[in-house]
């Protein structure tokens, strides 16, 4: 059988690519990462990607002069590579309807809260702001509406009396490396269906 092919967007630190790869290099995840794509070309993840020998490829957002012409850059480097599964891990930009729709139900992201609480930035910082008293994070599907799509996987934490916003982040982000790596597998298991706003998660046969 062939072996699934992902490739991961990402804009910062790459700590949850990292996870990624290392349940990659583990067995967990029986598929392969192909590249690293960012927007930054001082994102960390860069050295990430040379260290576990995967290509990075560097599309920088403010060498265009438009969002479009971004994106038809970041789509021609995509169909390059012809993944599977596109995973965006920390990647910090909202993209247009046209990449969407190209892999649509193909495309997951995370986000550091139980959505649908908490959208957009700062989602640790508003569950602090609002008195939660449980946090978590989010692997979803991708869709034209931010942080909006079909609900894959959730994990929770308690949100701490002595909280802060980082204390908080580092706790989700614990979970996150976990998650993620648990919806990436079961894609490639093919265990996921989508019903709507509802994932459903198959048994294994």
């Amino acid at each position: 059988m062939t072996r699934g092919t992902f490739v991961v967007l990402a804009s910062g630190r790459g700590t949850n690519f990292q996870a990624i790869i290392d349940r990659v290099n583990a067995g967990y995840i029986n598929a392969s990462c192909t590249a690293l794509i960012t927007d930054n070309p001082e994102a960390y993840a860069i050295k990430r990607a040379e260290n576990a020998g995967i290509p990075a490829e560097i599309v920088p957002y403010h060498s265009f002069p438009d969002k479009n012409r971004y994106e038809d850059a970041l789509l021609a480097v995509l169909a390059r590579f012809h993944p599977d599964l596109v995973v965006l891990a920390g990647y910090m930009r909202l993209l247009g309807e046209r990449i969407v729709d190209a892999y649509l139900g193909k495309m997951i992201n995370i986000h550091p809260s139980l959505l649908p609480a908490f959208q957009g930035l700062h989602a640790q910082r508003q569950a602090l702001m609002y008195g939660t008293k449980i946090a978590g994070c989010t692997v979803h599907f991708v869709t034209k509406d931010m942080d909006a799509g079909p609900v894959i996987i959730q994990r929770a934490v308690p949100v701490l009396e002595d909280d802060d916003e980082e204390s908080l982040s580092d706790r989700i982000l614990v979970e996150e490396h976990q998650a993620f790596s648990d919806a990436i597998r079961l894609f490639f298991e093919k265990r996921l269906v989508i019903e709507g706003r509802r994932v459903r998660i198959l048994p294994y046969t």
